[in-house]
């Protein structure tokens, strides 16, 4: 197993992991950095801020029971379809490719991909200066 260290476009650490488990399967599976405490706060922070200004304002606590709901609903909802922990890659060279996610929430999802399917292949990349 080997694993090399990267940066992505935006300058966040990646891991590329790359597998080989036989002559024709190989893995590869790309990890991005767990969610940053800082950012989580930051946006927090602004929505709570918000509210509070609202609340001066009009003297209703009922923005201010929205704000947390709202940034708690926002939270799980960014953990479970949107940040992605891990992508991986598993090549199986006559049997096809399986496209795996891990999400933060821990929930992951599978596709597979038979090889007859397989027309083409290309690579996206990202250059950032």
């Amino acid at each position: 197993m080997e694993e090399r260290r990267y940066r992505s476009a935006s300058g966040a650490p990646l891991a590329l992991r790359c597998r080989q488990h036989s002559a024709s399967c190989r893995e590869l599976a790309v990890r991005c950095p767990r969610l940053q405490l800082r950012s989580l706060s930051a946006v927090t922070s602004a929505v709570w801020l918000a509210a509070y200004g609202l609340f001066v304002l009009c003297q209703n606590s009922m923005v201010l029971s929205a704000a947390i709901f709202l940034t708690l609903i926002g939270l799980i909802i960014y953990l479970h379809f949107v940040k992605i922990d891990q992508e991986s890659l598993l090549v199986i060279g006559s049997l096809g490719i399986q496209v795996t996610s891990s999400y933060a929430s821990g929930k992951e999802s599978t596709t597979f991909i038979e090889m007859s399917q397989v027309k083409d292949v290309v690579i996206n990349e990202a250059i950032h200066m």
